[in-house]
């Protein structure tokens, strides 16, 4: 029984592991003083983000105005212009239409548009300024269909987006009536080529595009987002977009995100994935960005810019780890003066008590080491007393094995004696006829009946060796034992009682084909015991068989199964217990089966037993296999 521990023990509250809670709070403070740096400087960073957008909007609005409305009041000087005004009073008159196209061509070649066209009241093309290109000539085209059109002969100045149903390329219509007095007789068209502005998206340094009055995007520095609605149209619109064929009957995707357009100054934020087409490299882009839009109020259009916020929050996340690495400083090092403090204080009080804890400790070991040293005492006096008994119980079961071996030797001397009888009758028989012949003078009669006598003498040697070494008493000795062999020599010493209770035996064991690694003598003993206990199960049984099997068992073991015909074994489980016998009173100690077994363990075997499916016991020998010799 161990002693109670009276040493004395630094309360807890004075210990120097961390407070939990201390530590919480540490952590807490440093987190919150990092997440409001971050917030304040994610804010800092998209304010001025704000502003440089602006900026830039600004910029680009103005260069969107400069490119679109340069040339937007031509179609309003035509319908002054006398080859117009002809060929729209005589459209069948060859010359008339001739005129007109030559004017309109060096009209567009002056200023570098398109295509400038007229169109009559019913919307067909009768001249254009390309009329002498046969592949994409706008001469009898029907236009009426187009919102320019309609807006023009509404008396209107049409501006429209569209992209051409010709030649399939997109541009700005400016439309405007054509006047004979009051009345409307053909509509002017200019359309303006918008290339210039994908040079100038450059300039925005970010993603753009600009939408139309439509919410189409028209035009975008990302190809992808092209011919994309940024919300989801009406029925009426796209029946309209259908008829007036602006996009050239193309489909009309959705745009990647919902962009909100009456977001307000603070723009709006989105998470998508971008993909640019820089002019010497191609790259996607996924993150965060801030959406900035500005109207075209004159154009109808709208322009968005998508700014990267990945800088800016990078610069925050920047600012929150700095602010929190100080933040965390100045509290270890104000942690790291009390609790030096706290050490000193508890150094001086340590001291007392580890004198104190000292002298216990000392005391204690004393006690410790006299009891240690008064158990070790006991343990050796049992260890010796326990090889005492080891030894007296081996010497004891050593006798036991030898008793049973001269009781199977008193059994069998019957046996042995008729065995002997008849040779030696035979012998005296012969010797005296012998005598007889020798006085005839018959030698070779003689010499006949002296071998037979050797023969006979030799036989009766063949009986008792096995006797005499089945008797010896001697120590194991493992060594490489022939199960066959030790099979045949236990059936010979035992043939004369099996042969009298009419038991067949069945010996399957071939010479040299199973080879265990056993003591022969003591394996004979088994074996002799084990088939004794078969023939004295199959006593009453009205067929006697006895069958000696041998095999390859598991994990390279040989088995070794002697089967009987018997009544079985019982169910008790007891059958190797020392003292439990089967047989009737004064007829068995109950120390074979247990002896048997503590023999076959000491090989490296076992013993096992279990009852037959046809009837009667089976006994298996697990003995180890003889180890191979190197060739």
């Amino acid at each position: 029984m161990s002693e109670p521990s009276s040493a004395p023990q630094t309360p807890p509250s004075r210990q120097l592991s961390p407070n939990p809670f201390i530590v919480a709070a540490f952590l807490l403070v440093i987190g919150l003083i990092g997440f409001g740096g971050y917030r304040a400087s994610e804010y800092q960073g998209m304010q001025t983000l704000r502003t440089d957008a602006g900026h830039r909007l600004d910029l680009f609005a103005a260069a969107v105005d400069g490119i679109v409305n340069r040339y937007a009041h031509i179609p309003a000087t035509i319908q002054l212009n006398e080859e117009v005004l002809n060929v729209m009073h005589k459209p069948r008159s060859a010359a008339s239409v001739l005129a007109a196209n030559r004017f309109l061509q060096r009209l567009n070649g002056h200023i570098g548009s398109i295509a400038i066209f007229v169109v009559d009241e019913r919307g067909i093309v009768l001249a254009s300024s390309n009329w002498d290109h046969p592949d994409d000539s706008f001469i009898g085209e029907d236009l009426s269909f187009r919102s320019y059109y309609l807006d023009g002969l509404a008396g209107r100045v049409g501006r429209h987006f569209a992209i051409g149903i010709t030649r399939g390329e997109p541009g700005y219509f400016v439309s405007h009536p054509i006047r004979d007095g009051e009345r409307v007789v053909g509509v002017a068209v200019i359309k303006i080529s918008l290339g210039q502005l994908d040079k100038a998206w450059e300039l925005l340094g970010a993603p753009a595009l600009i939408a139309d009055g439509n919410g189409v995007v028209i035009l975008s520095s990302v190809p992808e987002w092209r011919y994309t609605a940024l919300s989801p149209l009406p029925l009426d619109t796209l029946v309209d977009i259908k008829m007036s064929r602006l996009y050239n009957d193309g489909l009309i995707g959705d745009f990647p995100v919902r962009i909100d357009e009456a977001m307000g100054p603070e723009g709006q934020i989105v998470h998508m994935n971008l993909r640019q087409h820089p002019p010497r490299s191609r790259q996607d882009i996924a993150g965060s960005y801030l959406v900035h839009g500005r109207p075209l109020t004159e154009l109808g259009w709208r322009l968005q810019i998508f700014s990267d916020l990945r800088p800016v929050r990078a610069q925050a996340f920047g600012h929150a780890a700095l602010a929190a690495v100080a933040t965390g400083f100045v509290l270890l090092l104000l942690l790291v003066v009390a609790q030096r403090r706290r050490i000193i204080g508890q150094k001086l009080e340590a001291k007392t008590l580890l004198e104190q804890a000292n002298a216990q400790l000392e005391s204690k070991v004393a006690r410790r080491t006299k009891a240690l040293t008064d158990t070790n005492a006991r343990l050796r006096k049992e260890v010796t007393e326990r090889l005492q008994a080891e030894q007296t119980l081996r010497a004891a079961q050593d006798e036991l094995v030898q008793a049973a071996k001269l009781a199977v030797l008193g059994q069998l001397a019957a046996g042995i004696t008729h065995e002997l009888a008849q040779p030696l009758g035979a012998m005296r028989t012969l010797s005296g006829n012998a005598i007889e012949f020798m006085k005839r003078g018959n030698l070779p009669t003689v010499e006949q009946n002296l071998g037979i006598i050797a023969r006979l003498a030799d036989q009766m040697g063949r009986i008792i060796t096995p006797l005499k070494t089945f008797a010896r008493k001697s120590p194991a000795i493992p060594a490489p034992a022939d199960l066959a062999h030790a099979v045949g020599a236990a059936l010979f010493l035992l043939d004369q009682r099996l042969a009298k209770a009419d038991i067949t035996v069945i010996n399957r064991c071939e010479a040299g084909r199973d080879i265990a690694w056993c003591d022969q003598n003591r394996l004979e003993q088994v074996l002799i015991n084990l088939i004794r206990n078969a023939a004295d199960a199959m006593a009453d049984a009205a067929h006697r068989e006895l069958l000696i099997e041998a095999g390859p068992g598991e994990a390279g073991n040989i088995e070794l199964s002697i089967a009987d015909s018997g009544s079985g074994l019982p169910e008790n489980g007891q059958l190797f217990e020392p003292f439990f016998t089967t047989k009737p009173a004064g007829e068995g100690l109950g120390l074979g089966l247990a002896i048997s077994r503590d023999i076959v363990r000491e090989f490296g075997g076992d013993l096992r037993a279990e009852n037959r499916p046809a009837g009667g016991a089976r006994f298996i020998l697990q003995l180890p296999a003889a180890p191979k010799e190197k060739p």
